[in-house]
Order: C-alpha cells, then sequence, then structure tokens
C-alpha cells in the first residue's frame, strides 16, 4: 500500500520538529538544580525587568535572596517585582533606578545603595543593549560603549566598598563570544570617525571581558597584600590552606558569563527582528536556534550560588561549564589602557 505524499511531508516535518526540540534542550544546557540557597545576601541584577535579567532574578528569589532589581524604567521593574514576589514568595526585593547610560544616574544609585545596604554580596551586571542605531549618552560616550562596557565599570568600582564587607562577594559579567573577533580601536574608541554597530557590540563586550580580567588581577594584589600585613600568620605552612585564611585574602571574584543566544528584547535593532516578513517565516527556525531566556540565566545563576566558585576569579563560563578565553581579552596593556581611560571618560579618578 502506497503511503500518500502528503503524510511523508507532514511526518517528516513532525520528526524534525521533535529532533530540534530535543537538540533546543540539550544545546540550551540544563538547568541548575542543586539546592543551593542564599540567604541573607544581597543581590543587585541590571537590567532585572526583563529577558535573562528576570530569569536570574526568579530564580535567585526562590533561593531566598534579598534583590535589588536595578532598572532603567521603574514602572516595568515594579510589576517584575511584584510577578517575582507572588512565584518565589520572596518579599525582599526592591527597586531601584538605574541608568546606565547616564553616568548621573549610575552615582545617584550607588550612593543611594552604598548608605543604606550594610554589604553587596553578588552583582550581576546583565543589562546590555545591541547593535543599536549610532548614539551618544548624555556623557558622550557611544550608546553600546557606554551602556554595555562603560556603565558596568563605573557602577562596578562605586560598589566595590560594599562588596568588600561581604565575607565572599561575587562579581559577574555578562559578555558575548563576539569579544573574540574584536579588537580595540584607541584611536576611536568612540566610535565617532567610524560607527558599525555589530562591530561596536563586539568592542564593548571584549571591553567588558578586559574590564573583569584587570579587575580580578587587581583584587588579587590588593588582597594579597592585605594578607601580608594583616594575616601573616596566614603565611605559614601549618595554616596557609586553611578556609579561615583564604577568606581573608580572596573575598571577591569577577568572572564572566556568555549566556548564549536567547530570544529577548536586546536584539530588537538587528535586521531579522525589523523585518516582518522573512522574520515570520523564520520565526520557527529561530525559535529552534535560540535558548529561551530561562535557558540563558542558567550559567548566571551557576556562578552566583555555587559553592565550588568560591575562590574561582577571573573565568570565563558558559552552559555552567568553564571555557577558554581568547587571546583579545588576555592582553593586559591593553586592559591597563583601557582602565586608564574608562577612570577619566566616568571621572572615577578625579
Amino acid at each position: 500500500m502506497k503511503i500518500p505524499t502528503n503524510i511523508i511531508l507532514f511526518s517528516g516535518i513532525g520528526t524534525a520538529f521533535g529532533a530540534g526540540v530535543l537538540l533546543k534542550d540539550y544545546y540550551g544546557g540544563e538547568r541548575y538544580k542543586e539546592k543551593h540557597d542564599i540567604l541573607a545576601k544581597t543581590v543587585i541584577i541590571t537590567g532585572a525587568n526583563t529577558g535573562i535579567g528576570k530569569e536570574t532574578a526568579k530564580e535567585l528569589a526562590t533561593r531566598g535572596g534579598r534583590l535589588i532589581l536595578a532598572c532603567r524604567n521603574l514602572e516595568k521593574c515594579e510589576k517584575t517585582k511584584d510577578e517575582i514576589i507572588q512565584e518565589s514568595f520572596n518579599k525582599s526585593i526592591v527597586c531601584k533606578k538605574l541608568d546606565l547610560a547616564s553616568c548621573e544616574s549610575i552615582r545617584n544609585f550607588a550612593k543611594t545603595v552604598v548608605e543604606e545596604e550594610r554589604h553587596i554580596d553578588i552583582l550581576i551586571n546583565n543589562a546590555g543593549v545591541m547593535a543599536c542605531p549610532k548614539e551618544f549618552t548624555e556623557d558622550g560616550f557611544e550608546w553600546q560603549l557606554g551602556v554595555n562596557y562603560l556603565g558596568p565599570f563605573l557602577l562596578t568600582n562605586l560598589l566595590l566598598d560594599k562588596l568588600k564587607q561581604s565575607p565572599s562577594a561575587r562579581i559577574i559579567n555578562l559578555v558575548s563570544p563576539l569579544y573574540k573577533r574584536s579588537k580595540i580601536n584607541f584611536e576611536d574608541l568612540n566610535s565617532v570617525q567610524n560607527y558599525h554597530p555589530k562591530e561596536a557590540y563586539g568592542v564593548s563586550k571584549l571591553a567588558l571581558m578586559l574590564f573583569s580580567q584587570e579587575l580580578a588581577r587587581r583584587l588579587e594584589v590588593e588582597l594579597i597584600v592585605y594578607e601580608m600585613f594583616t594575616g601573616f600568620a596566614c603565611r605559614w605552612p601549618d595554616h596557609r590552606d586553611s578556609e579561615q585564611c583564604w577568606d581573608s585574602v580572596l573575598n571577591i571574584t569577577v568572572n564572566c558569563a556568555i549566556p548564549g543566544i536567547s530570544k529577548t528584547e536586546i536584539g530588537r535593532h538587528l535586521p531579522m527582528a525589523q523585518a516582518k516578513f522573512s522574520g515570520g517565516l523564520l520565526s520557527p527556525v529561530m525559535w529552534l536556534a535560540m535558548k529561551t531566556p530561562l535557558q540563558a540565566a542558567q550559567t548566571s545563576v551557576y556562578l552566583a550560588v555555587d559553592p565550588s566558585l568560591e575562590k574561582v576569579t577571573g573565568k570565563l563560563f558558559f552552559n555552567s561549564r568553564e571555557t577558554s578565553i581568547a587571546s583579545p581579552a588576555l592582553d593586559k596593556e591593553v586592559a591597563k589602557r583601557m582602565w586608564l581611560i574608562s577612570e577619566k571618560w566616568t571621572k572615577l579618578s578625579s
């Protein structure tokens, strides 16, 4: 008996779709299922009202953390806060205004946090923009460089003292694999002469990678010097490996997370998102190829709560596994120069 062609066709489509779903689950990464809680820990998540940031906040709220949702749009933030409270039964969630395109807003946010909080345990620099049209922030920074890099640079530095008040603090910066194909052009760092949306995005994420590496090195040196003067006993062989000594030497870690390609608002400026007809035709393919925001949030959750990472710093993670760092992000001289320029541009050193 001959099977009708349409049945074969639909059967093939169904099989392909089912295989796609399985592949999506596999390549999207497993959900972080460990039951580690973060009770009594204060967490700041930038851009927490939507996408990956929102899912990260939900996951950490269920683990008992006190969350500060740092968002540009307070109305959306409040709605997200109510949603998270209803789902997690965790009422220790607050919204605070933060616009990473404004140094004034960043300083106001940091000032409030410093005055109100005893310590910060986890800082997740999640917020970002991607491939947007050429535009400059109120401080004169190219938009992507300002929001994706200079904003987190200033915010993190302003909160460092509060992070140092934590027994074990973690800084998590979200980056993109596009950093690998990017290069810092000090002659036109602010993209005044030439601007390409995708290239500028890659540069902003490379800058964040370089910052993470340099900050990790600076913190290690600072704390080793501290240990030399105040924790000299820890240098004796019988005490060097004790947990107490390690806590005094290394209490802030800095790591980067690649969330992967996911369907969030960050891609709204991409040509595919703006082409309604072709975008509609390709939406099933895009759905299979992209992670969900929940899947993309898992590496951030892992870096925030897993106890095995308490002494791990200066690393890069994808799908909750450490991955190698490409050479553009390992150039110490470029990292130091970027730091000095960033201090000057954000008036951190003034």
